[in-house]
């Protein structure tokens, strides 16, 4: 069940919120009634039930909206950076403050062949060939809530290579085939480098072959980055000192199962559940490989190879890359599960509000829905943070966690602007049992 409801007494309050989001993130929409057709385009991702449709959105009988709401998502050219990194600068300004920028991919599975991007592809979220477009969405993620903020749609050969389905799609000249690792990357450093947003760590899954070139692509642009990786990926590490000769390589499993002796347990709250959980970790100084295709060293960056065993498993099953090497295990592990967190919102909100509903065959009509999609998703969270301060204000009781600002208002919205959503309170954390660890006294700490 979604986490954020919209009820109908609420559509007028709700529109008043949208009105301002318009006012913040739209002003490089250069025409009035391009803003004018944001705002009913954005009230239909809130409230139409159902797929989210142009033709849902437009209503029955209203063939004149619904033509010109086809007119300005999918051949008006608008552009949707400006609109995403206004979004991201206010969001960093006034949410709950953002822990890393995570990388979520999203399949849309398709019965035909003609929406921009579509293909038969391995999807190795589904672990099997599929018919779908594939995309990736950058999200800017704390403890208690996250956000969509930057997109790519990864573009299958024939895409990119065949002229006619190329003009077809209206898919810029700009535009190569990667593979949605490389694509989401490559959206990272531009954010970095162009949207006057704090650098905070980037949280992604990396497949082994391109595990080389993604730690090499971020760590040119001083980027810190917390990669999961296959336990299979082969790591170097030793090579330093008199009893250390190598480097020696081996699959990241093997080395940290053989340094279980100084594993430390961890005690957490899962994200979106009341019951705590325990976890093991332990981790380890390896060595950057260089890149296939670029043979040359890459720069001097120390980098930390970290595992995970749940409570009761005789393995290790999770395996992280990072190049933060200045903060507590259990730290990189928080911020590691910040994909549950992104996964629940995306699941319970983004997905409510028809983020995979976009039926059109156009590459800029495709971006400008899910653009206007994210905002939808943030006008519900941020309306939810609004209604939960205005509630503690009037019972008199302390804000839910996570719940900052003027009581009864957006941060960055005018006093007094209110959103009916109602948000959980976080239940207080209930702990499993110390697990017995054989021949250890695990140094123990508790993150939330």
């Amino acid at each position: 069940m979604a986490r954020v409801v919209l009820p109908e007494e609420s559509a007028k309050e709700v529109s008043e919120l949208i009105d301002v989001l318009i006012s913040l993130f739209f002003e490089s929409l250069p025409r009035r009634d391009q803003r004018n057709w944001a705002r009913v385009y954005l009230n239909g991702l809130v409230g139409t039930t159902g797929k989210k449709t142009i033709r849902n959105i437009a209503g029955t009988g209203a063939s004149s909206v619904e033509q010109s709401l086809q007119q300005f998502i999918s051949k008006s050219p608008w552009d949707w950076t400006p609109v995403r990194r206004s979004l991201a600068q206010h969001l960093e300004r006034t949410a709950q403050r953002p822990l890393a920028w995570v990388v979520q991919p999203m399949v849309i599975e398709k019965a035909g062949d003609r929406s921009v991007g579509v293909g038969r592809q391995f999807v190795p979220q589904l672990g099997r060939t599929a018919n779908c477009q594939q995309a990736s969405g950058i999200w800017l993620a704390s403890s208690d809530a996250s956000f969509p903020v930057e997109w790519t749609l990864t573009l299958p050969g024939p895409w990119t290579s065949e002229l006619l389905r190329r003009r077809r799609a209206g898919i810029p000249d700009t535009a190569r085939s990667l593979t949605p690792a490389q694509d989401a990357v490559h959206a990272v450093q531009r954010m970095a480098a162009g949207w006057q947003l704090q650098r905070r760590p980037v949280v992604m899954e990396v497949g082994n072959a391109e595990l080389p070139q993604c730690i090499e692509a971020l760590s040119l642009q001083d980027i810190p980055f917390v990669l999961k990786v296959d336990g299979s990926v082969p790591v170097s590490f030793g090579g330093a000192g008199r009893h250390k000769p190598g480097p020696h390589t081996a699959p990241a499993r093997e080395l940290i199962d053989s340094l279980r002796s100084q594993r430390r347990v961890v005690e957490w709250t899962r994200h979106g559940r009341p019951e705590g959980a325990v976890t093991l970790l332990t981790s380890a100084a390896i060595l950057a490989a260089a890149a296939e295709d670029r043979p040359a060293a890459l720069p001097p960056t120390p980098l930390l190879l970290v595992g995970a065993w749940t409570e009761a498993a005789l393995l290790p099953s999770e395996f992280w890359i990072t190049n933060i090497g200045d903060r507590p295990l259990a730290q990189l592990f928080l911020l590691a599960k910040l994909t549950d967190r992104v996964a629940l919102d995306y699941a319970e909100v983004c997905e409510p509000v028809g983020i995979r509903d976009f039926e059109g065959r156009s590459f800029r009509g495709w971006h400008h829905h899910v653009t206007l999609a994210s905002v939808a998703h943030a006008a519900l969270l941020l309306g939810a943070r609004a209604h939960r301060t205005d509630s503690a204000a009037t019972t008199g009781r302390a804000a839910t966690t996570g719940t900052t600002g003027r009581t009864g208002s957006v941060a960055g919205l005018p006093p007094g602007t209110r959103a009916p959503y109602p948000g959980p309170s976080r239940p207080a954390p209930v702990l499993p049992p110390r697990p017995f660890i054989p021949g250890q006294l695990a140094r123990r700490e508790y993150i939330r």
